[in-house]
């Protein structure tokens, strides 16, 4: 390790905790409810980095035990023929959990079909009624990218209160809910975005930085202050001399962690602990559904 070498915050590791415990849990509960958990994840055309994710949410499902009721539509699907489905899914009691993969085909609107989940179900935590329920602090489904941000910091007792945090992104998926969590945990929140003037002066000012834009290589080591954690939400495919592609976040990896006190890699950080969130909201509800 260099003499200042961040801490690495294992997004993997903990994602492969919270998985363990939700195995113990469905092998507990199952017999007793007489069916397993079930999650239904909605995919829409054929997205090659949205097949990925899809798969690797299946794969996670089967590791805990949750039935999947996963659906693969076709692209030109019409938004009543989805909206039908997904009246089928809220009726049938094996299914705890919807889900619908984004980014959805221009023609559809995705607004008006996450509105049509049942709430209760909504273990993506975009249902209007479960962002009312955060912004009032009551207990509700949480987004799962968000609350795995929260628990990765939780996980490494990183105490928030009184702390300056800014969330650069401001979008309903991540960045307004988590800047919605953090000012739970008392932190002094700003929630910046594309529009925003002199980002580096408001960074460098911040005990915590969470970068959610998709834009790699955005946050450089003279934008963050000494000492502080920076977590990395982003998720881009850039290419390589060889033709290949590799993933990489919003955050310049190996010179911030020479000034950050932690930081998140990308791939392995917060990308698990949103599919650890997954399972355990489709878990939350499957408990909650009155058995």
């Amino acid at each position: 390790m260099g003499q200042k070498e961040a801490k690495i915050l294992d997004g993997k590791a903990l994602a492969q905790k919270i998985q363990e415990r939700l195995k113990k849990t469905t092998a507990t509960l199952t017999p007793k409810v007489g069916r397993p958990p079930g999650l239904a994840v909605l995919m829409v055309g054929d997205n090659p980095a949205s097949a990925v994710y899809v798969r690797n949410k299946e794969r996670a499902c089967s590791q805990v035990g949750i039935a999947s009721f996963g659906k693969h539509f076709p692209a030109d699907i019409t938004q009543k023929e989805l909206e039908e489905a997904i009246a089928l899914l809220n009726q049938d009691e094996r299914v705890d959990g919807i889900l619908i993969q984004l980014p959805l085909p221009e023609h559809l609107d995705s607004v008006a079909l996450l509105n049509s989940i049942n709430p209760d179900k909504d273990v993506d935590g975009l249902h209007p009624l479960n962002l009312g329920r955060l912004v009032r602090g009551e207990p509700g489904l949480r987004s799962c990218t968000p609350a795995g941000v929260m628990a990765l910091l939780a996980e490494y007792q990183v105490n928030l209160a009184g702390k300056q945090a800014i969330v650069i992104g401001r979008s309903i998926l991540v960045g307004k809910p988590l800047a919605l969590m953090l000012i739970a945990e008392n932190a002094t929140v700003v929630l910046a975005h594309s529009r925003t003037l002199d980002l580096p002066s408001l960074t460098r000012q911040a005990d915590i930085v969470v970068a959610a834009v998709g834009k790699p290589g955005l946050i450089q080591p003279e934008m963050v202050k000494e000492g502080a954690i920076v977590i990395d939400v982003g998720i881009n495919r850039v290419s390589t001399p060889e033709g290949k592609f590799r993933l990489v976040g919003d955050v310049e990896f190996t010179s911030v962690a020479k000034v950050a006190q932690a930081i998140t890699p990308v791939p392995g950080g917060i990308g698990p602990m949103t599919v650890a969130i997954l399972l355990e909201n489709t878990i939350k509800s499957y408990t909650n559904s009155g058995k």
